[in-house]
């Protein structure tokens, strides 16, 4: 019995997990893995917001150099940090 209730409280945590990326990725128009295990959220118009490796929405300076997962380089344009955090807190309450 008690482990089939972790088994059950384990894949809700899964699903919870997969449910909770979809308003911030929604709200993007694009979504980049980054070497550091960060995620960078370009929305309309080109402004873009970091998700640290934590799943906070993270302060990036203008003109910052960034390394994607597969070696490529970007440049931070914008910091919608403000924008990000609450979607990010809204998913990580499941609403």
């Amino acid at each position: 019995m008690l482990k089939k209730l972790l088994m059950a409280a384990a894949l809700s945590a899964i699903a919870a997990s997969a449910i909770a990326d979809n308003a911030a990725r929604a709200q993007a128009e694009q979504t980049i893995a980054m070497k550091d295990g960060s995620t960078l959220y370009i929305f309309k118009g080109g402004k873009m917001a970091m998700e640290d490796k934590l799943g906070r929405a993270t302060r990036m300076e203008q003109g910052v150099v960034m390394e994607t997962k597969d070696g490529q380089k970007l440049i931070m344009h914008g910091d919608e940090v403000g924008r990000l955090a609450p979607l990010l807190k809204q998913d990580h309450r499941g609403a």
